[in-house]
């Protein structure tokens, strides 16, 4: 007899909810950081639609949807990585990887390796605040029984 599937509807609602969490997560997280990127002393001076006007206001909402599908994928990817296990290594290692196809696929390599790699610290070291956070909002939810890793229920 086969063995049936540990996919579960039950598993799959469990699947929404974690990357529903963690999609939210990052998308408030990215918008705090270009909000910070966004608001120098001299912006300040600007009433706050011209901050969210034009280009500028569709470019932000871009970016942070894109966060906030990024960091859907990762919560789904996290859930399912960790499982029941308690190996810190295992999950560093899913938020580092997440970190670095991100904080790297966002750099122009010509121009960081003229501004000394500078680019790619600070994208990978915003990635590494999107991911790390996300991660410590999931390890929170599930200690509190909100949400549950992988296979929480066999």
């Amino acid at each position: 007899m086969p063995h049936p599937s540990p996919f579960t509807p039950a598993e799959r609602l469990e699947s929404v909810k974690v990357a529903i969490a963690g999609g939210l997560t990052a998308g408030l997280m990215s918008l705090g950081l270009l909000m910070l990127h966004r608001f120098t002393p001299s912006v300040l001076a600007l009433p706050l639609f011209s901050v969210w006007s034009g280009l500028a206001g569709l470019t932000l909402l871009l970016n942070v949807a894109i966060a906030a599908l990024s960091g859907s994928l990762f919560a789904l990817t996290y859930r399912y990585a960790i499982r029941q296990d308690d190996n810190f290594q295992l999950q560093a290692g899913v938020v580092l990887a997440f970190t670095l196809v991100r904080g790297l696929a966002q750099v122009d390599a010509g121009s960081a390796i003229a501004q000394h790699f500078w680019p790619f610290f600070a994208a990978c070291g915003e990635s590494l605040l999107l991911f790390g956070g996300s991660a410590i909002a999931l390890n929170f939810a599930f200690a509190q029984t909100w949400l549950k890793p992988f296979g929480a229920d066999r």
